[in-house]
């Protein structure tokens, strides 16, 4: 039960570089899952795989459209998920020391989308067909982006020592490059998508110029019309009763006047288990704490 709090709290609390590598390994458990019952009934597994990957032709595309952004969140093989997680979380809180969530979301897309067409053209112009899976053009274009906007950062690397990302972005974009002959050629040109794509970004930003920001408006119109849908009804208020004014006596001092006090109380008591948080980590907090601040998150969502 602990280790689905944790999760529950990490996915509420978490920033968007959480939510993206939580989504990646949820698709990668449903598409092994749903693999798995298909093998077993004797069907085959591509049936799963077919509505998560992209194809390259356009008529294809157009029957399976969702599939422009599925393929962005989708890995079956396990050493693929692994890789491409530990380089968005490793390469993501870097960017995250200059940008925001919101930006990294947004280039994210724009990865997986400057990946996808450039794997489209691609194999349009060599009249090819092929199948797009994988979130390695996302990823490139965070890699790339924070690459060029922090090229002297250094990470240490096991057995090679201290090295600075304008290093393994190049290294990540040359192995790609050399890599288009092998069996995976079109993943590895989707990739150069990615990283094509985070250039631009970047370097944009160093001429003030945020190419996420329409992204973020759509996402943010979005958001604010879900919650204006799902939001509780208020009752509207008597005006008036047995053919004069009515005045519902608790409105002003009552109700009313009980409400800052309340969400100033839950204020103070949700700073105090985040403090904790921080200090300690939530396994430290005790289940009362928990509870306390499950209700507090819903009362003030």
């Amino acid at each position: 039960m602990d280790i689905i709090e944790n999760l529950r709290y990490k996915w509420r609390y978490g920033s968007m570089l959480i939510k993206l590598v939580f989504v990646n390994i949820a698709v990668f458990i449903i598409l092994n899952v749903a693999t798995l019952i298909l093998s077993i009934s004797g069907q085959p597994a591509q049936l799963a795989l077919g509505l998560v990957e992209m194809p390259s032709q356009l008529p294809a595309l157009l029957v399976r459209p969702w599939t422009v952004l599925s393929y962005m969140f989708s890995q079956y093989d396990f050493l693929h998920l692994l890789f491409n997680m530990v380089w968005l979380y490793w390469f993501g809180s870097i960017f995250l020391l200059a940008d925001s969530s919101k930006n990294m979301c947004a280039l994210y897309i724009y990865g997986g989308l400057g990946g996808a067409a450039l794997f489209i053209a691609s194999y349009a112009a060599m009249n090819m067909h092929g199948l797009l899976i994988g979130s390695s053009a996302s990823v490139l274009a965070i890699v790339t982006a924070t690459a060029i906007r922090q090229p002297g950062y250094k990470v240490g690397l096991l057995f090679l020592g201290e090295i600075s990302l304008k290093w393994l972005a190049i290294i990540t974009i040359v192995i790609d490059l050399l890599s288009m002959g092998g069996s995976n050629g079109g993943g590895h040109i989707a990739h150069l998508g990615g990283a094509i794509t985070g250039a631009i970004y970047a370097i944009a930003q160093r001429k003030g110029i945020n190419i996420a920001a329409p992204f973020n408006s759509m996402t943010d119109s979005i958001v604010n019309l879900w919650k204006r849908i799902t939001a509780p009804r208020q009752p509207k208020a008597n005006s008036s009763q047995s053919g004069g004014t009515f005045y519902h006596a608790g409105t002003a001092t009552g109700t009313s006047g009980n409400k800052k006090p309340a969400a100033e109380a839950d204020e103070a008591s949700l700073d105090e288990i985040l403090d904790k948080v921080k200090k300690s980590g939530y396994g430290a907090l005790t289940a009362e704490e928990k509870k306390r601040l499950f209700d507090i998150s819903r009362r003030i969502k």
